[in-house]
């Protein structure tokens, strides 16, 4: 590696951003498909098997394995749950490549899911579905396959760059290929360029502006911040989806806002207001089973009521169902919810609604290629598989299968590509100009800057939206960045400044935070998790549009697109006739 500029220059083949779900498949898939001798790089801001959202899936794996349920049906739910706003050809190769990849993660990668007593996997029930198609391990889904994945990786002669953090996305000087990324050596604070024929985005989404979150809080939209600094579109950027039941246990602790998965209300578990009231049905037929938009803004309904808890949530109460029984089914939620003092088993545990999954992202193909020749994107950053809302389940499915589609098709398409291409030095060096921007300023705490920012994006760009409460939210967040400019850190020491990549962190999301505030203000309707109460109708299916946001010169510009309804048109069906509505048992 040579030193220029305090740069240090690497080469690789194929580099790979992320380690979760669809990062690890990426690498297994590209490493089978690539011609032999290529080199293979994964890159990740912590490390293999340790971060990221997939190590966190509690629920399960969505995957239409028979018993009445088909690749047909799933892909109706699909459509249907994200209110026809996905794109189909996305959506349809999600729910038929699901059906491979749970057979290739239980074959090839070792998983062991949870079986039923005649040996076929066990599928449970989760919301928004017409069949029970979850496969699980337990409650603790994500970390059986991360795990799993994390021995295949580690076995494997891959190139690892653990503790990169990746800051920006350098073209060719023409501006139309990529020809590496840019990254902080965390544990030394070096600047590395990595070049690459091909380069996957798979750094997760985390929706962490949010004052109550489900993602660890390194989560920061680093990718889709990069994305758009490099001049990508961003569909469906107004698409935060709010999971309705995180745990709310108090300000002192970092277990506030985890979530309690899905499953516990597909088992029967009931919401309660702060008189112990059921209250769901007051808002929709399926009372605790409707899909976690409808159930999270009833929730947020009744804390403006202020039929709230002690700690301004709601409860969820599982003891009807009978103690043991809670216990034996939902180990991992029984214990999370006892390390914050609750009894989820025979007590009642509080509850409030948390940022949990972006399904907004980089516009992409079915194959994970971009408009940028050599990008692409797989998991969380891309957009359009999930349209407005994304089924649970339908999250740990989407990114292993289009992470193993990215390995796939970058190694088929290396073999066409010639010579590593050569950075535009002009934007390498901004990069770093950008990223060193702090360093000197005077030191100055960051953490209350982002409190802020989470209370102003809850507040103002939440669960339940109007345009003068975005407008607001714009305008604080735009005085949030111009703050945020003025602070410093002290650059004495860059080797593990973790002040530094908190800076860093604010900056994305900040970035991505304005996104979703214009692509909001853009869409005057309400489509699943975007909800305008100045714009209460989802207006015509048939007429339905998605948002796409890209940055111009420092402004960031929201157009719409119409959706292509390639496979299925609104008001019709693919399921064969005499196909019963759902093959979920009511409950």
């Amino acid at each position: 590696m040579s030193s220029n500029h305090g740069i240090e220059r690497h080469d690789t083949d194929i580099l790979i951003l992320g380690t979760g779900g669809a990062g690890l498949f990426a690498a297994l898939h590209a490493q089978q498909s690539a011609p032999g001798g290529t080199r293979i790089t994964i890159a990740v801001k912590g490390l293999i098997g340790k971060c990221g959202c997939t190590r966190m899936v509690q629920g399960g794996y969505n995957v239409a394995l028979g018993g009445g349920d088909t690749v047909e049906r799933h892909f109706m739910d699909t459509i249907i749950g994200g209110k026809w706003l996905p794109d189909q050809d996305m959506a349809w190769k999600l729910c038929e490549q699901a059906v491979v990849r749970v057979r290739e993660l239980e074959n090839e990668v070792g998983c062991f899911f949870d079986r039923n007593a005649d040996g076929t996997l066990h599928q449970k029930a989760f919301a928004g579905q017409t069949a029970d198609r979850t496969v699980h391990k337990g409650d603790l889904t994500g970390i059986e396959i991360i795990n799993r994945l994390m021995e295949q990786i580690l076995s494997r002669p891959l190139e690892k760059l653990q503790e990169h953090r990746a800051i920006g996305l350098i073209p060719t000087r023409d501006g139309a290929s990529l020809a590496g990324v840019l990254f902080i050596d965390m544990r030394s604070g070096r600047f590395r360029f990595v070049r690459a024929k091909t380069v996957l985005m798979a750094t997760g989404g985390g929706p962490t502006m949010y004052k109550f979150h489900t993602p660890s809080g390194d989560k920061t939209m680093d990718g889709l911040a990069m994305a758009l600094r490099a001049g990508l579109s961003l569909r469906d950027m107004e698409m935060v989806q709010f999971h309705p039941t995180g745990l709310l246990a108090g300000e002192h602790t970092k277990m506030t806002g985890t979530v309690l998965e899905e499953g516990l209300r597909g088992a029967g578990g009931q919401l309660l207001n702060g008189a112990e009231q059921r209250f769901m049905f007051d808002y929709d037929a399926q009372g605790e089973r409707a899909t976690r938009d409808v159930v999270s803004r009833s929730i947020y309904a009744e804390m403006r009521k202020s039929n709230v808890t002690e700690n301004g949530g709601v409860f969820i109460s599982m003891s009807h169902l009978g103690p043991e029984n809670v216990r034996r089914k939902f180990p991992g939620m029984v214990k999370r919810c006892a390390d914050s003092g609750f009894d989820l088993a025979a007590g009642k545990v509080e509850v409030v609604p948390t940022a949990h999954y972006f399904m907004g992202g980089v516009v992409v193909d079915p194959d994970t290629r971009t408009q940028m020749e050599g990008l692409y994107v797989a998991g969380e950053d891309a957009g359009g598989a999930h349209g407005s809302n994304r089924l649970g389940g339908n999250g740990v499915a989407n990114s292993t299968v289009y992470g193993g589609v990215a390995g796939d098709v970058m190694g088929a398409d290396i073999r066409k590509m010639g010579a590593l291409r050569d950075p535009d030095e002009t934007v390498l060096n901004r990069e770093v100009e950008r990223a060193c921007h702090p360093l000197s300023r005077k030191p100055a705490r960051i953490q209350e800057l982002r409190k802020t920012l989470q209370d102003v994006m809850w507040e103002d760009v939440g669960v339940m939206r109007t345009a003068p409460g975005m407008e607001r939210g714009l305008r604080r967040v735009g005085e949030i960045s111009s703050e945020l400019m003025e602070l410093g850190v002290d650059g004495s020491n860059l080797a593990f400044n973790l002040t530094w990549h908190d800076w860093l962190n604010l900056r994305s999301l900040c970035d991505v935070s304005e996104v979703i505030a214009k692509a909001g203000l853009a869409r005057e309707n309400s489509r699943g998790a975007h909800f305008r109460e100045d714009f209460p109708e989802a207006g015509a299916m048939e007429d339905s549009y998605f948002t796409v946001a890209r940055k111009r010169g420092n402004d960031v510009e929201v157009g719409r697109e119409d959706v292509r309804f390639t496979i299925v048109r609104p008001g019709e069906t693919i399921l064969p006739e005499g196909e019963p509505e759902t093959l979920v048992e009511a409950g």
